[in-house]
C-alpha cells in the first residue's frame, strides 16, 4: 500500500464500457512524515469515496483489481482506505480531524 493525497479528479467520456460510473481520482504520493508530495503522481479508481485533499492509501498492480468497484476492470490502481492518522515514533505526523 501507498501513501498518497488525492489533488484531483480526472473525467473521461470514453472510456471502455465496464468503466461507466466509475470515479477517477488524481494522486500525488506523499512523505509519510513532512506529508510532502512527491512531485509523483497516479490516476486511480476511486473505491471508498475520498475527497480533494484526503491522505488515502491506495495500490497498483493485480491488487487493484480486488475492490467491489474494480473487480473485472481494466485496473491498475485502486484507492482502497482513507487515512484516519499517521504515527511514527510516538508522535503523530497527521489527523485527519485536526
Amino acid at each position: 500500500m501507498i501513501l498518497a493525497k488525492v489533488i484531483g479528479t480526472v473525467v473521461s467520456s470514453q472510456k471502455a464500457q465496464n468503466l461507466d460510473g466509475v470515479k477517477f481520482l488524481l494522486l500525488e504520493k506523499i512523505d509519510p512524515v513532512t506529508l510532502k508530495g512527491k512531485n509523483d503522481y497516479v490516476v486511480s479508481i476511486d473505491s471508498v469515496g475520498a475527497g480533494i485533499g484526503e491522505i488515502v492509501f491506495y495500490v497498483s498492480g493485480s491488487s487493484a483489481r480486488f475492490t467491489k468497484a474494480t473487480e473485472g476492470k481494466a485496473a491498475d490502481s485502486a484507492v482502497i482506505a482513507i487515512v484516519d492518522f499517521i504515527e511514527k515514533d510516538g508522535v503523530y505526523t497527521f489527523q485527519k480531524n485536526k
